[in-house]
Protein backbone atom coordinates (compact mmCIF):
# COMPACT_ATOMS: atom_id res chain seq x y z
CA UNK A 1 0.00 0.00 0.00
CA UNK A 2 1.44 3.41 -0.89
CA UNK A 3 2.64 5.40 2.09
CA UNK A 4 0.19 8.20 1.33
CA UNK A 5 -2.86 5.94 1.33
CA UNK A 6 -4.92 5.92 4.52
CA UNK A 7 -4.93 2.74 6.54
CA UNK A 8 -8.21 0.81 6.44
CA UNK A 9 -10.38 1.49 9.48
CA UNK A 10 -10.20 -1.09 12.23
CA UNK A 11 -13.38 -3.04 12.80
CA UNK A 12 -15.33 -1.94 15.84
CA UNK A 13 -18.31 -3.81 17.28
CA UNK A 14 -19.87 -0.54 18.40
CA UNK A 15 -21.18 2.61 16.73
CA UNK A 16 -22.64 5.99 17.68
CA UNK A 17 -26.01 5.75 15.94
CA UNK A 18 -29.13 3.64 16.02
CA UNK A 19 -30.06 1.58 12.98
CA UNK A 20 -32.22 3.68 10.67
CA UNK A 21 -35.16 2.71 8.43
CA UNK A 22 -36.16 -0.43 10.32
CA UNK A 23 -39.63 0.52 11.60
CA UNK A 24 -42.70 1.43 9.62
CA UNK A 25 -46.00 2.77 10.95
CA UNK A 26 -47.36 -0.66 12.04
CA UNK A 27 -44.21 -1.56 13.99
CA UNK A 28 -44.15 1.77 15.83
CA UNK A 29 -47.85 1.36 16.66
CA UNK A 30 -47.10 -2.09 18.07
CA UNK A 31 -44.43 -0.64 20.37
CA UNK A 32 -46.70 2.21 21.47
CA UNK A 33 -49.80 0.12 22.15
CA UNK A 34 -47.82 -2.68 23.81
CA UNK A 35 -46.53 -0.11 26.30
CA UNK A 36 -50.14 0.89 26.95
CA UNK A 37 -50.88 -2.79 27.91
CA UNK A 38 -54.51 -2.88 26.69
CA UNK A 39 -55.54 -6.13 28.40
CA UNK A 40 -53.84 -5.16 31.65
CA UNK A 41 -55.66 -1.82 31.58
CA UNK A 42 -59.04 -3.40 30.81
CA UNK A 43 -58.62 -6.05 33.48
CA UNK A 44 -56.94 -3.89 36.10
CA UNK A 45 -57.29 -0.13 35.60
CA UNK A 46 -60.94 -0.29 34.48
CA UNK A 47 -62.06 -2.37 37.46
CA UNK A 48 -59.93 -0.27 39.84
CA UNK A 49 -61.50 2.91 38.51
CA UNK A 50 -65.03 1.59 38.96
CA UNK A 51 -64.32 0.16 42.41
CA UNK A 52 -62.29 3.07 43.80
CA UNK A 53 -64.34 6.01 42.53
CA UNK A 54 -67.87 4.60 42.47
CA UNK A 55 -68.56 6.48 39.21
CA UNK A 56 -70.01 4.98 36.04
CA UNK A 57 -68.56 7.57 33.67
CA UNK A 58 -65.29 5.77 32.90
CA UNK A 59 -66.15 5.20 29.20
CA UNK A 60 -66.76 8.96 28.83
CA UNK A 61 -63.51 9.61 30.70
CA UNK A 62 -61.64 7.56 28.10
CA UNK A 63 -63.31 9.59 25.34
CA UNK A 64 -62.29 12.86 27.00
CA UNK A 65 -58.74 11.65 27.57
CA UNK A 66 -58.50 10.47 23.97
CA UNK A 67 -59.50 13.92 22.75
CA UNK A 68 -57.04 15.56 25.15
CA UNK A 69 -54.14 13.36 24.04
CA UNK A 70 -55.07 13.97 20.40
CA UNK A 71 -54.90 17.72 21.04
CA UNK A 72 -51.55 17.31 22.76
CA UNK A 73 -50.30 15.20 19.87
CA UNK A 74 -50.97 18.00 17.35
CA UNK A 75 -48.14 20.15 18.69
CA UNK A 76 -46.14 17.14 19.85
CA UNK A 77 -45.78 15.57 16.40
CA UNK A 78 -45.43 18.98 14.71
CA UNK A 79 -42.39 19.64 16.88
CA UNK A 80 -41.18 16.07 16.25
CA UNK A 81 -40.46 17.06 12.66
CA UNK A 82 -37.90 19.52 14.02
CA UNK A 83 -36.51 17.35 16.84
CA UNK A 84 -35.97 13.76 15.63
CA UNK A 85 -34.38 12.56 18.87
CA UNK A 86 -34.95 9.23 20.61
CA UNK A 87 -34.75 11.21 23.86
CA UNK A 88 -38.27 12.56 23.15
CA UNK A 89 -39.30 14.52 26.29
CA UNK A 90 -35.65 15.33 27.02
CA UNK A 91 -35.16 16.89 23.61
CA UNK A 92 -38.53 18.70 23.60
CA UNK A 93 -37.89 20.30 26.97
CA UNK A 94 -34.35 21.28 25.93
CA UNK A 95 -35.63 23.04 22.81
CA UNK A 96 -38.62 24.68 24.45
CA UNK A 97 -37.59 25.50 28.00
CA UNK A 98 -33.81 25.33 27.99
CA UNK A 99 -31.10 22.73 28.33
CA UNK A 100 -31.11 22.50 32.15
CA UNK A 101 -34.85 21.80 32.08
CA UNK A 102 -34.20 19.21 29.38
CA UNK A 103 -31.75 17.39 31.65
CA UNK A 104 -34.29 17.61 34.47
CA UNK A 105 -36.89 16.01 32.20
CA UNK A 106 -34.45 13.26 31.27
CA UNK A 107 -33.84 12.37 34.90
CA UNK A 108 -37.57 12.32 35.63
CA UNK A 109 -38.11 10.16 32.53
CA UNK A 110 -35.46 7.65 33.62
CA UNK A 111 -37.07 7.41 37.06
CA UNK A 112 -40.60 7.11 35.69
CA UNK A 113 -39.95 4.65 32.85
CA UNK A 114 -37.77 2.44 35.03
CA UNK A 115 -40.56 2.36 37.62
CA UNK A 116 -43.03 1.34 34.91
CA UNK A 117 -40.78 -1.31 33.37
CA UNK A 118 -39.37 -2.84 36.54
CA UNK A 119 -42.74 -2.66 38.28
CA UNK A 120 -44.08 -5.15 35.74
CA UNK A 121 -41.77 -7.83 37.16
CA UNK A 122 -43.89 -7.69 40.28
CA UNK A 123 -47.03 -8.68 38.35
CA UNK A 124 -45.77 -11.44 36.09
CA UNK A 125 -45.61 -14.01 38.89
CA UNK A 126 -49.19 -13.48 40.02
CA UNK A 127 -50.38 -13.57 36.39
CA UNK A 128 -48.50 -16.73 35.35
CA UNK A 129 -48.73 -18.80 38.53
CA UNK A 130 -52.38 -19.94 38.13
CA UNK A 131 -51.61 -21.09 34.59
CA UNK A 132 -48.54 -23.04 35.66
CA UNK A 133 -50.53 -24.73 38.42
CA UNK A 134 -53.36 -25.56 36.01
CA UNK A 135 -51.17 -26.87 33.19
CA UNK A 136 -48.18 -28.44 34.91
CA UNK A 137 -49.02 -28.61 38.62
CA UNK A 138 -46.09 -26.27 39.36
CA UNK A 139 -46.06 -23.49 41.93
CA UNK A 140 -42.67 -21.75 41.70
CA UNK A 141 -41.94 -18.60 43.73
CA UNK A 142 -42.90 -15.36 41.98
CA UNK A 143 -39.27 -14.34 41.56
CA UNK A 144 -38.46 -17.46 39.51
CA UNK A 145 -41.12 -16.48 36.98
CA UNK A 146 -39.93 -12.87 37.11
CA UNK A 147 -36.35 -13.93 36.38
CA UNK A 148 -37.47 -15.92 33.34
CA UNK A 149 -39.37 -12.89 32.03
CA UNK A 150 -36.36 -10.70 32.84
CA UNK A 151 -34.00 -12.96 30.86
CA UNK A 152 -36.31 -12.89 27.84
CA UNK A 153 -36.62 -9.10 27.98
CA UNK A 154 -32.87 -8.64 28.43
CA UNK A 155 -32.10 -10.91 25.47
CA UNK A 156 -34.59 -9.16 23.19
CA UNK A 157 -33.19 -5.78 24.19
CA UNK A 158 -29.89 -6.79 22.60
CA UNK A 159 -31.47 -7.78 19.27
CA UNK A 160 -32.60 -5.72 16.30
CA UNK A 161 -35.47 -3.37 17.03
CA UNK A 162 -37.55 -4.84 14.21
CA UNK A 163 -37.24 -8.30 15.81
CA UNK A 164 -38.80 -6.85 18.95
CA UNK A 165 -41.45 -5.20 16.82
CA UNK A 166 -42.37 -8.48 15.11
CA UNK A 167 -42.84 -10.24 18.45
CA UNK A 168 -44.91 -7.36 19.84
CA UNK A 169 -47.10 -7.48 16.73
CA UNK A 170 -48.13 -11.06 17.49
CA UNK A 171 -48.67 -10.44 21.20
CA UNK A 172 -50.57 -7.19 20.72
CA UNK A 173 -52.88 -8.37 17.94
CA UNK A 174 -53.96 -11.46 19.91
CA UNK A 175 -54.41 -9.32 23.01
CA UNK A 176 -56.62 -6.82 21.23
CA UNK A 177 -58.59 -9.61 19.55
CA UNK A 178 -59.40 -11.13 22.95
CA UNK A 179 -60.59 -7.78 24.32
CA UNK A 180 -62.88 -7.27 21.33
CA UNK A 181 -64.28 -10.82 21.49
CA UNK A 182 -64.83 -10.69 25.26
CA UNK A 183 -66.50 -7.27 25.04
CA UNK A 184 -68.72 -8.37 22.15
CA UNK A 185 -69.80 -11.37 24.23
CA UNK A 186 -70.67 -8.97 27.08
CA UNK A 187 -72.95 -7.02 24.76
CA UNK A 188 -74.62 -10.20 23.52
CA UNK A 189 -75.37 -11.20 27.13
CA UNK A 190 -76.57 -7.98 28.80
CA UNK A 191 -77.70 -7.97 32.39
CA UNK A 192 -81.49 -7.77 32.60
CA UNK A 193 -81.83 -8.76 28.95
CA UNK A 194 -81.32 -5.31 27.38
CA UNK A 195 -78.28 -3.23 26.54
CA UNK A 196 -77.86 -0.24 28.83
CA UNK A 197 -76.25 2.99 27.66
CA UNK A 198 -76.15 4.48 31.16
CA UNK A 199 -72.34 4.45 31.38
CA UNK A 200 -72.14 6.50 28.16
CA UNK A 201 -74.11 9.37 29.67
CA UNK A 202 -71.81 12.39 30.29
CA UNK A 203 -73.61 13.10 33.55
CA UNK A 204 -72.13 9.97 35.12
CA UNK A 205 -68.64 11.40 34.74
CA UNK A 206 -69.14 13.96 37.49
CA UNK A 207 -68.88 13.25 41.19
CA UNK A 208 -66.45 13.32 44.12
CA UNK A 209 -64.09 10.86 42.41
CA UNK A 210 -63.95 12.51 38.97
CA UNK A 211 -60.36 13.62 39.45
CA UNK A 212 -59.11 10.11 40.17
CA UNK A 213 -61.26 8.75 37.33
CA UNK A 214 -59.74 11.10 34.74
CA UNK A 215 -56.22 10.52 35.99
CA UNK A 216 -56.64 6.73 35.89
CA UNK A 217 -57.87 7.08 32.31
CA UNK A 218 -54.75 9.08 31.45
CA UNK A 219 -52.43 6.61 33.20
CA UNK A 220 -54.10 3.80 31.28
CA UNK A 221 -52.97 5.51 28.07
CA UNK A 222 -49.33 6.01 29.08
CA UNK A 223 -47.14 4.74 26.27
CA UNK A 224 -48.83 6.69 23.46
CA UNK A 225 -46.03 9.26 23.65
CA UNK A 226 -43.26 6.76 22.84
CA UNK A 227 -43.64 6.91 19.04
CA UNK A 228 -41.13 9.78 19.03
CA UNK A 229 -38.62 7.59 20.88
CA UNK A 230 -38.34 5.40 17.77
CA UNK A 231 -38.09 8.30 15.30
CA UNK A 232 -34.41 7.70 14.53
CA UNK A 233 -35.13 4.07 13.65
CA UNK A 234 -38.27 4.74 11.61
CA UNK A 235 -38.73 4.79 7.87
CA UNK A 236 -39.63 8.33 6.80
CA UNK A 237 -39.99 9.54 10.42
CA UNK A 238 -41.70 12.80 9.43
CA UNK A 239 -44.65 10.69 8.30
CA UNK A 240 -44.28 7.59 10.46
CA UNK A 241 -44.19 9.32 13.85
CA UNK A 242 -47.34 11.47 13.39
CA UNK A 243 -49.36 8.69 11.79
CA UNK A 244 -48.33 6.14 14.44
CA UNK A 245 -49.10 8.60 17.25
CA UNK A 246 -52.58 9.49 16.00
CA UNK A 247 -53.43 5.86 15.22
CA UNK A 248 -52.32 4.77 18.69
CA UNK A 249 -54.24 7.50 20.50
CA UNK A 250 -57.39 6.74 18.53
CA UNK A 251 -57.12 2.96 18.86
CA UNK A 252 -56.46 3.13 22.60
CA UNK A 253 -59.40 5.47 23.24
CA UNK A 254 -61.84 3.41 21.16
CA UNK A 255 -60.72 0.08 22.64
CA UNK A 256 -60.89 1.25 26.25
CA UNK A 257 -64.21 3.02 25.80
CA UNK A 258 -65.77 -0.03 24.18
CA UNK A 259 -64.43 -2.51 26.76
CA UNK A 260 -65.30 -0.42 29.83
CA UNK A 261 -68.84 0.21 28.56
CA UNK A 262 -69.40 -3.45 27.59
CA UNK A 263 -68.41 -4.49 31.10
CA UNK A 264 -71.18 -2.35 32.59
CA UNK A 265 -73.68 -3.84 30.14
CA UNK A 266 -72.83 -7.42 31.15
CA UNK A 267 -72.71 -6.81 34.90
CA UNK A 268 -75.35 -4.10 35.08
CA UNK A 269 -74.75 -0.38 35.68
CA UNK A 270 -76.16 -0.68 39.19
CA UNK A 271 -73.82 -3.57 40.06
CA UNK A 272 -70.52 -2.75 38.35
CA UNK A 273 -69.05 -0.78 41.26
CA UNK A 274 -69.74 -3.54 43.78
CA UNK A 275 -68.63 -6.34 41.46
CA UNK A 276 -65.43 -4.50 40.46
CA UNK A 277 -64.58 -3.90 44.11
CA UNK A 278 -65.18 -7.55 44.97
CA UNK A 279 -63.67 -9.39 41.98
CA UNK A 280 -60.99 -6.93 40.87
CA UNK A 281 -59.03 -8.04 37.82
CA UNK A 282 -61.09 -11.23 37.50
CA UNK A 283 -64.25 -9.43 36.33
CA UNK A 284 -63.45 -9.68 32.62
CA UNK A 285 -62.31 -13.31 32.89
CA UNK A 286 -65.30 -14.40 34.97
CA UNK A 287 -67.62 -12.83 32.40
CA UNK A 288 -65.73 -14.63 29.62
CA UNK A 289 -66.07 -17.96 31.42
CA UNK A 290 -69.82 -17.41 31.86
CA UNK A 291 -70.44 -16.33 28.26
CA UNK A 292 -67.83 -18.26 26.26
CA UNK A 293 -66.73 -21.12 28.49
CA UNK A 294 -63.82 -21.94 30.76
CA UNK A 295 -61.40 -22.31 27.83
CA UNK A 296 -62.00 -18.70 26.82
CA UNK A 297 -61.16 -17.54 30.33
CA UNK A 298 -57.94 -19.58 30.23
CA UNK A 299 -56.99 -17.98 26.91
CA UNK A 300 -57.71 -14.59 28.45
CA UNK A 301 -55.50 -15.30 31.45
CA UNK A 302 -52.74 -16.48 29.12
CA UNK A 303 -52.86 -13.32 27.05
CA UNK A 304 -53.06 -11.23 30.22
CA UNK A 305 -49.68 -12.74 31.10
CA UNK A 306 -48.23 -12.13 27.64
CA UNK A 307 -49.52 -8.56 27.69
CA UNK A 308 -47.35 -7.92 30.74
CA UNK A 309 -44.36 -9.41 28.91
CA UNK A 310 -45.10 -7.25 25.86
CA UNK A 311 -45.18 -4.15 28.05
CA UNK A 312 -41.85 -5.16 29.62
CA UNK A 313 -40.27 -5.38 26.18
CA UNK A 314 -41.78 -2.09 25.00
CA UNK A 315 -40.81 -0.10 28.10
CA UNK A 316 -37.34 -1.70 28.13
CA UNK A 317 -36.75 -0.44 24.60
CA UNK A 318 -38.04 3.02 25.52
CA UNK A 319 -35.94 3.29 28.68
CA UNK A 320 -32.74 2.07 27.06
CA UNK A 321 -33.13 4.65 24.28
CA UNK A 322 -33.43 7.44 26.82
CA UNK A 323 -30.19 6.21 28.40
CA UNK A 324 -28.61 6.01 24.95
CA UNK A 325 -29.67 9.57 24.08
CA UNK A 326 -28.09 10.93 27.26
CA UNK A 327 -24.90 8.90 26.80
CA UNK A 328 -24.54 9.93 23.15
CA UNK A 329 -24.54 13.60 24.14
CA UNK A 330 -22.26 13.13 27.15
CA UNK A 331 -24.87 14.17 29.71
CA UNK A 332 -24.44 10.79 31.40
CA UNK A 333 -21.71 8.14 30.91
CA UNK A 334 -20.70 8.04 27.25
CA UNK A 335 -20.66 4.24 27.17
CA UNK A 336 -24.46 4.39 27.24
CA UNK A 337 -24.30 6.15 23.87
CA UNK A 338 -22.84 3.16 22.03
CA UNK A 339 -24.77 0.82 19.75
CA UNK A 340 -23.99 -2.60 18.35
CA UNK A 341 -22.95 -2.62 14.71
CA UNK A 342 -24.47 -6.09 14.34
CA UNK A 343 -27.97 -5.26 15.59
CA UNK A 344 -28.12 -1.48 15.85
CA UNK A 345 -29.41 -1.80 19.42
CA UNK A 346 -28.23 0.48 22.26
CA UNK A 347 -26.71 -2.60 23.88
CA UNK A 348 -24.81 -0.90 26.72
CA UNK A 349 -27.86 1.07 27.85
CA UNK A 350 -29.97 -2.06 27.45
CA UNK A 351 -27.62 -4.07 29.67
CA UNK A 352 -27.64 -1.28 32.25
CA UNK A 353 -31.42 -1.26 32.39
CA UNK A 354 -31.50 -5.06 32.62
CA UNK A 355 -28.98 -5.01 35.47
CA UNK A 356 -31.12 -2.55 37.39
CA UNK A 357 -34.20 -4.73 36.90
CA UNK A 358 -32.32 -7.81 38.06
CA UNK A 359 -31.17 -6.01 41.18
CA UNK A 360 -34.72 -4.99 42.10
CA UNK A 361 -36.08 -8.52 41.58
CA UNK A 362 -33.36 -10.01 43.80
CA UNK A 363 -33.86 -7.32 46.45
CA UNK A 364 -37.60 -7.99 46.66
CA UNK A 365 -37.02 -11.75 46.71
CA UNK A 366 -34.44 -11.60 49.51
CA UNK A 367 -36.37 -9.05 51.56
CA UNK A 368 -39.68 -10.90 51.19
CA UNK A 369 -41.55 -7.76 50.09
CA UNK A 370 -44.92 -7.89 48.37
CA UNK A 371 -44.16 -7.73 44.63
CA UNK A 372 -47.76 -7.25 43.48
CA UNK A 373 -48.77 -4.29 45.64
CA UNK A 374 -45.54 -2.44 46.36
CA UNK A 375 -43.60 -3.17 43.17
CA UNK A 376 -46.22 -3.52 40.44
CA UNK A 377 -49.18 -1.45 41.57
CA UNK A 378 -47.53 1.36 43.49
CA UNK A 379 -44.37 1.36 41.40
CA UNK A 380 -46.26 1.32 38.12
CA UNK A 381 -48.73 3.99 39.23
CA UNK A 382 -45.89 6.19 40.45
CA UNK A 383 -44.14 5.79 37.11
CA UNK A 384 -47.34 6.68 35.27
CA UNK A 385 -47.67 9.81 37.40
CA UNK A 386 -44.12 10.77 36.45
CA UNK A 387 -44.91 10.37 32.74
CA UNK A 388 -48.04 12.50 33.20
CA UNK A 389 -45.89 15.26 34.73
CA UNK A 390 -43.53 15.00 31.74
CA UNK A 391 -46.40 15.22 29.27
CA UNK A 392 -47.69 18.35 31.00
CA UNK A 393 -44.22 19.93 31.04
CA UNK A 394 -43.71 19.03 27.38
CA UNK A 395 -47.01 20.71 26.48
CA UNK A 396 -45.58 23.93 27.95
CA UNK A 397 -42.34 23.43 25.99
CA UNK A 398 -44.30 22.99 22.75
CA UNK A 399 -46.23 26.23 23.31
CA UNK A 400 -43.05 28.17 24.15
CA UNK A 401 -41.19 26.75 21.17
CA UNK A 402 -43.87 27.67 18.65
CA UNK A 403 -44.24 31.12 20.25
CA UNK A 404 -40.56 31.75 19.50
CA UNK A 405 -40.50 29.94 16.16
CA UNK A 406 -43.97 30.00 14.55
CA UNK A 407 -42.77 29.58 10.98
CA UNK A 408 -43.99 26.66 8.88
CA UNK A 409 -46.95 25.66 11.05
CA UNK A 410 -50.62 26.60 10.90
CA UNK A 411 -52.34 28.50 13.69
CA UNK A 412 -54.08 25.29 14.76
CA UNK A 413 -50.82 23.36 15.11
CA UNK A 414 -48.69 26.03 16.74
CA UNK A 415 -51.21 27.81 18.96
CA UNK A 416 -54.82 26.63 19.34
CA UNK A 417 -54.31 22.89 19.91
CA UNK A 418 -51.09 23.18 21.99
CA UNK A 419 -52.45 25.90 24.29
CA UNK A 420 -55.73 24.05 24.82
CA UNK A 421 -53.84 20.85 25.62
CA UNK A 422 -51.47 22.68 27.98
CA UNK A 423 -54.29 24.25 30.01
CA UNK A 424 -56.26 20.99 30.20
CA UNK A 425 -53.21 18.97 31.22
CA UNK A 426 -52.53 21.48 33.99
CA UNK A 427 -55.97 20.69 35.39
CA UNK A 428 -55.35 16.94 35.10
CA UNK A 429 -52.01 17.25 36.93
CA UNK A 430 -53.68 19.24 39.72
CA UNK A 431 -56.33 16.51 40.03
CA UNK A 432 -53.65 13.83 40.04
CA UNK A 433 -51.69 15.47 42.84
CA UNK A 434 -54.91 15.95 44.80
CA UNK A 435 -55.78 12.25 44.42
CA UNK A 436 -52.38 10.59 44.94
CA UNK A 437 -53.73 8.54 47.83
CA UNK A 438 -56.56 7.13 45.69
CA UNK A 439 -54.18 6.39 42.82
CA UNK A 440 -51.70 4.55 45.04
CA UNK A 441 -54.38 2.83 47.11
CA UNK A 442 -53.08 4.18 50.44
CA UNK A 443 -54.61 6.23 53.27
CA UNK A 444 -54.46 10.04 52.88
CA UNK A 445 -51.83 10.28 55.62
CA UNK A 446 -49.54 7.61 54.12
CA UNK A 447 -45.92 8.64 53.52
CA UNK A 448 -46.16 7.79 49.81
CA UNK A 449 -48.71 10.56 49.27
CA UNK A 450 -45.93 13.11 49.57
CA UNK A 451 -42.89 10.90 48.91
CA UNK A 452 -43.79 10.06 45.30
CA UNK A 453 -44.27 13.67 44.10
CA UNK A 454 -41.22 14.77 46.11
CA UNK A 455 -39.12 12.07 44.42
CA UNK A 456 -39.93 13.48 40.99
CA UNK A 457 -39.34 17.05 42.15
CA UNK A 458 -35.99 15.98 43.60
CA UNK A 459 -35.03 14.21 40.37
CA UNK A 460 -35.94 17.33 38.39
CA UNK A 461 -33.98 19.56 40.76
CA UNK A 462 -30.89 17.37 40.54
CA UNK A 463 -31.25 17.34 36.76
CA UNK A 464 -31.33 21.14 36.60
CA UNK A 465 -28.29 21.26 38.88
CA UNK A 466 -26.40 18.83 36.67
CA UNK A 467 -27.34 20.80 33.56
CA UNK A 468 -25.98 24.01 35.10
CA UNK A 469 -22.85 22.16 36.18
CA UNK A 470 -22.28 20.99 32.62
CA UNK A 471 -22.72 24.56 31.38
CA UNK A 472 -19.88 25.67 33.67
CA UNK A 473 -17.51 22.70 33.57
CA UNK A 474 -18.21 21.09 30.19
CA UNK A 475 -19.62 23.76 27.85
CA UNK A 476 -18.98 21.54 24.83
CA UNK A 477 -21.24 18.85 26.24
CA UNK A 478 -23.77 21.48 27.31
CA UNK A 479 -23.91 22.84 23.76
CA UNK A 480 -24.88 19.39 22.43
CA UNK A 481 -27.80 18.81 24.83
CA UNK A 482 -30.93 17.92 22.91
CA UNK A 483 -29.27 17.69 19.49
CA UNK A 484 -29.88 13.96 19.09
CA UNK A 485 -28.10 12.46 16.09
CA UNK A 486 -26.62 15.89 15.33
CA UNK A 487 -24.59 15.62 18.55
CA UNK A 488 -22.20 13.28 16.72
CA UNK A 489 -21.39 16.11 14.31
CA UNK A 490 -20.53 18.42 17.17
CA UNK A 491 -18.35 15.72 18.77
CA UNK A 492 -16.55 15.25 15.47
CA UNK A 493 -15.62 18.95 15.50
CA UNK A 494 -14.07 18.55 18.94
CA UNK A 495 -12.11 15.53 17.73
CA UNK A 496 -10.77 17.38 14.67
CA UNK A 497 -9.81 20.54 16.53
CA UNK A 498 -6.08 20.41 17.38
CA UNK A 499 -6.15 23.20 19.95
CA UNK A 500 -8.14 22.17 23.04
CA UNK A 501 -8.70 25.83 23.93
CA UNK A 502 -10.79 26.25 20.78
CA UNK A 503 -12.54 22.89 20.84
CA UNK A 504 -15.40 24.09 22.98
CA UNK A 505 -16.00 27.16 20.87
CA UNK A 506 -16.09 25.18 17.64
CA UNK A 507 -18.35 22.55 19.15
CA UNK A 508 -20.77 25.14 20.44
CA UNK A 509 -20.85 26.85 17.04
CA UNK A 510 -21.58 23.53 15.33
CA UNK A 511 -24.29 22.79 17.87
CA UNK A 512 -25.90 26.14 17.25
CA UNK A 513 -25.78 25.57 13.52
CA UNK A 514 -27.46 22.18 13.90
CA UNK A 515 -30.02 23.52 16.37
CA UNK A 516 -30.86 26.82 14.76
CA UNK A 517 -33.89 27.32 16.96
CA UNK A 518 -31.66 27.99 19.99
CA UNK A 519 -31.03 31.74 20.40
CA UNK A 520 -27.33 32.06 21.44
CA UNK A 521 -28.05 35.21 23.46
CA UNK A 522 -30.20 33.37 25.98
CA UNK A 523 -27.92 32.51 28.90
CA UNK A 524 -30.31 29.98 30.42
CA UNK A 525 -30.27 28.00 27.19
Amino acid sequence: MPASAPAPPAFSPVADTLAADRLGVPQVVFFVMSAATPLTVVAGVVTTAYGATGLLGLPIAFVCVGLLLALFSVGYVSMARKVGNCGAFYSYLSKGLGRPVGVAGAWVALLAYNALQIGLYGAIGAAALPLLEQWFGLAPPWWVIALIAWALTAMLGMLRVDVNGALLAVLLLTEVAVIVVFSAADLIHPAGGSISFTALSPGNLFGPGVGALLVLAVLGSVGFESAVVFSEESKNPQRTVPVATYLSVGAIAVLYTFASWAMTVAVGPDQIVAVAGEQGTEVIFNLAAAHLGASAATIGHTLFTTSIIAAMIAFHNTTSRYMYALGREGVLPRRWGRTSTATGSPHVASLTQSTLGLGVILLYALAGWDPLVTLFYRGGTSGGLGVLLLIAATSVAVVVHFTRHPGGESLWRRRIAPVTAMLTLAVVVALALDNVDVLLGVPPDHALVWAVPVAFVAAAGLGVGWGLTLRTLQPGVYARIGLGAKAALAKAVDARTPNPRHATTDSEQTARSAQTTTPPKELWR
